[in-house]
């Protein structure tokens, strides 16, 4: 079983500034200070996000949490980062700077997938870009030692989270250190940060230094040796990478051009480093996994040389997840290393309650004087009911961020944040757009053995298949989804959040409350792929678990009397993903006349499995060895360009591109006027220069329509998730059966419906 935490949340002793009470908004400035009484702010939280004081934004739930600690907080907004100037608004903090990027990484709020810049940003006023830097957190934690050089910096967020070792940078295209050096900030924060983040304030204003405080679980810091009365085990024991040409000692120098550097192939493998002490695995009793056990990870620069290296060493991190077993981890960067505390312990479902049960004005700062802010219009009625995910699928970081352990709200705290909501949102119109999180139906989900959860590894609690002691009962969301909808004052409760459709067909009750009630004509859902080769890569469940739930979800609609659809999401250019793979997809779409409007090629990022496969081309969800076979990966721009452009197989525009590809696969019989074709030959009714808004200005909103059940027809008399019979010039289009996840990660360049309205239709042609 979990351990449960020394002191929980709010048992805490309150700061002695807890007199002033919570204020309307958290002071921005030294004048809104002064109507509150403060004569100083004990913390202030640096942000590349506008202040939205909502429990969507993590600024706001780390402001309210410190401020119900008692301590005076004050935020600094998307400062300018080009001189201290803006980061001493507020003066100097009595206790530390927190430094975060915001709710998104901001290279990924910049960049697309494919590198192109953005021209707006959804989380600033306006929607305008360029109000926060590159790498922000770098940027603000440099500016907030310039400002004040005494005062203790702590990171966190999305940003920081995912480069807390060593990582694979895609913008740089290059292995990068962790984000820890590069800030030069005393302290990270990984993952969703209240607990650590309290007790680092409590005991910061105990008097406490922040070079001493080392024992913290979900933090991170820079030390010169491992930590005392910890012993040690080589990554190496755990997982053997396997005999690497040349030799390298990931554990003797570092530096590539230092002494022992032209002797890596003499060095023995197992060589301990003079400031640590390295056990062989096995050596002695099994230890516990609450014992004081850390994994000793090959170093910055091995990892950066050597893409074996990186492989293991990723994998070596993902089995460290689980806040019950997880060990220390520690990586040596020069001659420091950076060391990371196991995870923190999950929070209680009361924990959860008083977090989001906090004083939330939940609505923007009065300061942007009614500027529109996307991202709260998009989740201003919306409701999170919980945190974490069990699916891992390897494209998403959530796991990597919040934890597979699902942590829950009571349904009385989520019926009390609507009730909040009809009377705090300006025009509420009766509308819930969302009660969900990650996955929409995890809610309550978690694992039946409380021994299991504690010490299992698995990467995914439903791949390949759904584990025995998996809770897969819907029951407390159907019940919870009943009696919001029951509230006086609300008209609809709809589900935004991807539901995870492997979970859902285990449990048909939940199908039918879904269809029935909580659909405004179209849901997404997310099967990536049709192929069996990317969908083991994603840890994606094959295309029967698909046709199964459609299956629910269309007669249940139907009992209800109501025209519904599914909006499905399919990912490009994935690792592990070949050409023929995508025109099978594209074929398949075709098949089952399908037509996406807006489509996601592969984002590598920070972390996440996918990437690590990206990277090294090697399969790091299992054991990497140099002999490991390589996974196809599409980095190059025109093959990417290829795998989008085929599922929109629809589009004139990307007719040439295809047409070219399929002649040089020997796939030139897809290419006619037949409906077994894919595209026309050239000239036949294309209309030059006017692609179906491929290529000019900025792409609506995905509408797809599925208008049969041919496909699954054929699967279901095969066994549900048997493959498909051959299609003349293809191969089988769906693989094994498996279990797998669908992201509740909003996806910048993907299809979203849009929340609490239904999209208008457009007809699919036919053939």
């Amino acid at each position: 079983m979990i351990q449960t935490p020394e002191t929980q949340l709010f048992d805490y002793p309150k700061f002695w500034a807890e007199c002033f009470g919570a204020a309307p908004f958290l002071p921005t400035s030294r004048k809104e200070m002064a109507k509150l009484g403060w004569d100083s702010c004990d913390i202030i939280l640096v942000t590349g996000d506008a202040y939205v004081d909502h429990p969507s934004f993590g600024m706001a739930i780390i402001g309210r949490m410190l401020e119900a600690q008692g301590f005076r907080v004050g935020i600094i907004d998307q400062p300018d980062w080009h001189s201290k100037e803006a980061f001493m608004a507020l003066g100097q903090p009595n206790l530390f700077f927190g430094v975060t990027a915001g709710n998104m990484d901001s290279m990924i709020n910049h960049y697309t997938a494919d590198r192109r810049l953005r021209h707006d940003d959804a989380y600033t006023p306006d929607n305008l870009h360029g109000k926060r830097p590159d790498r922000a957190t770098l940027a603000y934690t440099q500016r907030c030692k310039e400002a004040y050089k005494s005062v203790p910096v702590i990171i966190g967020g999305i940003e920081a989270s995912l480069r807390r070792i060593a990582h694979y940078d895609y913008w740089s295209d290059k292995v990068r250190r962790s984000v820890l050096f590069d800030a030069k900030a005393d302290m990270l924060i990984f993952g969703n940060a209240e607990r650590p983040l309290v007790e680092v304030a409590h005991r910061l204003a105990n008097g406490e230094s922040i070079d001493h405080i080392r024992d913290i679980r979900g933090t991170a810091f820079l030390t010169k040796e491992a930590l005392p009365q910890w012993s040690g085990l080589d990554s190496t024991t755990l997982d053997t990478p396997g005999k690497i040409d040349p030799i390298p000692n990931p554990y003797g120098a570092d530096d590539m051009g230092c002494e022992l550097g032209s002797k890596f192939e003499d060095a023995p493998v197992n060589q301990k480093p003079q400031v640590v002490e390295v056990k062989p695995a096995g050596a002695g009793r099994k230890p516990k996994p609450w014992e004081k056990q850390y994994i000793l990870l090959p170093a910055y620069d091995q990892v950066r040389a050597d893409k074996v290296l990186y492989a293991h060493t990723s994998r070596i991190f993902h089995m460290e997840t689980n806040p019950g077993c997880a060990r220390a981890l520690m990586q040596r960067h020069g001659d420091r290393f950076i060391w990371l505390n196991p995870p923190a312990i999950p929070l209680s479902t009361e924990e959860m309650d008083g977090v989001f049960g906090l004083p939330y004005a939940r609505v923007p700062h009065p300061k942007y004087q009614g500027k529109k802010i996307p991202a709260y219009d998009m989740i201003k009625t919306s409701i999170n009911i919980m945190r974490g995910c069990f699916g891992g699928c390897s494209f998403c970081s959530i796991t990597e961020h919040e934890g597979r352990i699902i942590q829950s709200r009571s349904q009385e705290s989520i019926l009390n944040e609507i009730e909040e909501i009809k009377e705090k949102v300006p025009g509420f119109t009766g509308v819930i757009s969302d009660l969900g999180g990650p996955t929409a139906n995890m809610y309550h989900l978690r694992c039946k053995s409380p021994k299991a959860e504690a010490t299992c590894r698995r990467l995914s609690c439903i791949y390949p298949d759904i584990c025995g002691h998996m809770d897969t009962d819907h029951t407390p969301t159907i019940e919870l989804y009943q009696a919001a909808r029951k509230i006086p004052g609300i008209k609809k409760i709809l589900i935004a959040s991807g539901v995870r459709y492997d979970l859902a067909v285990e449990d048909p009750r939940y199908v039918r409350e879904l269809a029935q009630h909580h659909v405004g004509g179209y849901l997404k859902i997310a099967p990536e792929h049709t192929e069996e080769g990317p969908l083991s890569i994603m840890m994606k469940p094959g295309m029967g678990s698909y046709h199964r739930f459609k299956q629910l979800f269309d007669k249940y609609s139907k009992e209800a009397g109501k025209e519904q659809y599914l909006i499905p999401y399919f990912i490009s250019a994935h690792p592990g993903t070949t050409d023929e793979d995508m025109v099978h997809l594209a074929q398949w779409l075709k098949q089952n006349n399908f037509k996406l409007d807006q489509v996601q090629n592969f984002y590598p990022s920070p972390l996440a499995n996918a990437t690590a496969v990206w990277h090294t081309q090697k399969n790091s969800l299992h054991k990497v060895t140099h002999k490991s076979e390589d996974v196809p990966v599409a980095k190059g721009g025109r093959q990417r360009r290829l795998h989008k452009a085929l599922l929109r197989y629809h589009d004139p525009a990307n007719w040439p591109l295809i047409r070219e590809a399929l002649s040089n696969m020997g796939l030139s019989r897809l290419i006619g006027t037949s409906a077994n074709c894919l595209v026309p030959p050239a000239g036949a009714g294309e209309r030059k220069g006017r692609g179906q808004g491929a290529g000019r200005g900025r792409a609506q909103p995905a509408l797809s329509k599925h208008t049969g059940l041919s496909q699954f027809a054929r699967d279901e008399g095969r066994g549900g998730d048997a493959k498909p019979a051959r299609r003349k010039g293809g191969k089988p289009g769906a693989g094994k059966p498996s279990g797998g996840a669908s992201s509740g990660k909003k996806r910048s360049d993907s299809a979203a419906a849009k929340p609490g309205g239904r999209p208008t239709k457009r007809r699919s042609p036919k053939g």
